[in-house]
């Protein structure tokens, strides 16, 4: 060997150094705010910057392994046709407990981070019957009814009025109530950072903030039957006043039927003959 252990450990530090400095704020700064879900509410550009922590936390980790094998390949990689034996070692103490303190220290860092972050951003996936995240000012209360094979929506506000299709204000507090009237479904807006399971009999919220006027794409995240794949749809959000002109035109389209729908409740009961999968 041309030099011994402790010098090839100093130099894989020295390269795992300068390749953190460089890509580490790369990431922070040039991939972070394009990552996943992107900023439809609130909670979706809360979990960006989730996404964003946990990626810088790695990038130094992966730039370790990834100069230590380069740093191996091109090293310790076999020259000639002879067979020469590795150096004998036994252990270091102080990068054993180099790794032992900072691997501990990675994990607190992370486990008392998510739970902060849950703390404070804990809705958007369904939390049950009650939310964990408080409203704050006025809530527009939508119900999502997940039936084989779409998603229909209800706005109590508005007299029970059910559609086919999801709009929602700008700038509000909305509060998903998401249920199903055969199937186990999920309900993913991805834009907005909303992912929660419909399940017939249950009644499960999450609380998103909207952003600005933008399309959503929607999607069923649990496979539910034969078309499953169809349960798609574009919502939208709106400003206020593109909104009640919508509303308007929706209740005028669905006064025909109005008599005829069920009371709004949390859940509904159908006759399970009604529709198969």
């Amino acid at each position: 060997m041309s030099s011994s252990p402790p010098r090839h450990g100093r130099r894989i530090a020295l390269y795992t150094i300068i390749a953190s400095l460089i890509t580490t704020p790369l990431a922070a700064l040039v991939l972070g705010p394009h990552l996943p879900p992107g900023h439809g509410s609130r909670e979706a550009a809360a979990q960006v910057t989730d996404n964003t922590v946990l990626t810088v936390v790695m990038t130094p980790i992966a730039c370790l392994v990834l100069v230590y094998f380069a740093y191996a390949a091109i090293v310790f990689r076999q020259r000639g046709t002879e067979i020469e034996e590795g150096a004998t070692t036994r252990g270091h103490a102080g990068i054993q407990t180099a790794w032992i303190v900072s691997t501990t220290a990675i994990v607190l860092f992370l486990a008392g981070y998510g739970t902060w972050a849950l703390l404070q951003t804990g809705s958007g996936s369904g939390q049950g019957p009650v939310p964990m995240a408080s409203a704050d000012g006025a809530v527009l209360p939508v119900q999502v009814i997940g039936q084989q094979w779409e998603f229909t929506y209800r706005y109590p506000t508005y007299g029970g009025l059910e559609t086919s299709t999801l709009v929602l204000p700008a700038h509000t507090q909305v509060e998903f109530h998401v249920t199903s009237l055969d199937a186990i479904h999920s309900f993913w807006a991805y834009d907005l950072g909303v992912k929660a399971d419909a399940n017939p009999g249950a009644d499960n919220v999450a609380i998103v903030r909207t952003g600005d006027a933008r399309s959503f794409d929607v999607r069923c995240a649990e496979v539910c039957g034969l078309w499953h794949g169809y349960m798609a749809d574009t919502g939208q959000v709106v400003d206020s006043a593109s909104f009640a002109t919508w509303v308007a035109g929706q209740r005028k389209a669905f006064a025909p039927i109005a008599g005829s729908m069920p009371p709004y409740r949390p859940t509904y009961q159908p006759d399970p003959q009604r529709r198969a999968g």
